[in-house]
């Protein structure tokens, strides 16, 4: 019988259930498993000898992004900077037969005996089942929540919302209370995916019971608070907010914050206005007293709500982009003169992070005054 200590390094890779390959620094594949061959139908013979991104896997995010290249390849990324992933990544490959395959992925750099890097090795794992259930998850969601703007010739309520994961943990509304009377909503729950996801339900039957005492937005967040407490009780989680009442009869927009980024008042000569929202995130403590800050908008005014993730981005030296930063990005790309471009935007926090996704789900609520 032949011993353990002498089978080849290979047979016990390909023993395993999760694929892997193995690529040199040009990306070109050296090494393909037997599972990788299984989950994606690409035998070793017709994928050793190629680069990775010459239109065999073709990875792309949940969100339909191509990765392969160079700025947003997981593996080109990690033997760039010497780094393993931490974690896995969700990304989807194509199968041989064309079917677009959800994979967890695992990606790190191959040393020599100095330490230099002289290729890359990903695993990946077929993630179908998980996937269907958490778009499952999504489609239920998604009918909890409020995602419809409404209609008014006076205000333009624009909203744009990407979940980090599948399912996300930020939450928006926008509801008509009478004529010329709108109140919104935007939650950040703490963290991401699934647990987030559950939170931001909640939100919304929080939404329904209360949004008529938005017009006093203090009292609403008030209500928000402690019923959410109750719910969250020792679990340690909260939800950043901004709670508001906009009046179009007088021109007025009053809000509460509870931990959330500031508010930002975009005038349409290109000067802004930072309106802070210092109160304590939602759920932190109970029977907290919320305060309301009142602005007079005009015609050509633009408000900007948004959550973390549009400003809590770090970059390789570990420096937050902030609101500054972001106020930065906007104005190179013409606002608010133009309309956001959120693909754009997304592009430029990624370009700052230096990530292959963003680590943080992103919402942006704008509000665009007319005459």
């Amino acid at each position: 019988m032949e011993k353990m200590s002498s089978v080849a390094i290979e047979a016990v890779v390909d023993s395993l259930s999760d694929g892997i390959y193995v690529c040199d620094l040009d990306r070109t594949i050296t090494y393909w498993s037997k599972s990788a061959e299984r989950i994606t139908g690409w035998s070793a013979e017709e994928v050793v000898g190629r680069k990775c991104l010459d239109d065999v896997l073709c990875h792309v995010d949940k969100d339909g992004h191509r990765l392969c290249g160079e700025e947003y390849c997981p593996l080109h990324r990690s033997m760039t900077t010497g780094s393993a992933s931490q974690g896995s990544l969700l990304v989807y490959a194509r199968g041989k037969d064309g079917r677009r395959i959800p994979m967890l992925v695992g990606v790190a750099p191959i040393r020599d005996s100095a330490g230099r890097v002289i290729g890359g090795v990903e695993t990946f794992r077929d993630a179908s089942r998980m996937v269907h259930d958490l778009e499952r998850a999504q489609a239920i969601q998604q009918l909890a929540l409020q995602h419809d703007v409404p209609e008014d010739p006076r205000v333009t309520f624009t909203a744009h919302y990407v979940p980090q994961e599948i399912v996300g943990g930020d939450y928006y509304a926008i509801e008509k209370l009478d004529d010329g009377v709108y109140g919104l909503m935007l939650a950040d729950v703490m963290g991401h995916g699934v647990a987030a996801a559950l939170y931001t339900m909640h939100l919304s039957s929080l939404w329904n019971r209360y949004h008529r005492l938005l017009g006093r937005p203090a009292e609403f967040a008030s209500n928000v608070n402690n019923d959410l407490a109750k719910v969250v009780g020792d679990d340690e989680s909260f939800a950043t907010a901004a709670c508001g009442l906009l009046d179009l009869h007088n021109r007025v927009f009053r809000f509460a914050g509870a931990g959330c980024p500031p508010v930002l008042l975009m005038h349409a000569d290109g000067t802004h206005e930072c309106l802070e929202c210092p109160g304590l995130p939602l759920a932190v403590m109970d029977e907290y007293a919320y305060e309301e800050t009142a602005i007079e908008v005009r015609e050509g005014d633009r408000l900007l709500l948004f959550s973390d993730g549009a400003v809590e981005v770090l970059n390789a030296a570990d420096e937050m982009l902030g609101v500054d930063g972001l106020i930065g990005i906007l104005k190179r790309q013409g606002y608010p003169q133009a309309g956001i471009q959120m693909e754009a935007l997304e592009e430029e926090l990624l370009r700052y992070s230096n990530g292959i996704r963003l680590e943080d789900d992103l919402t942006l609520l704008e509000l665009r005054f007319h005459g």
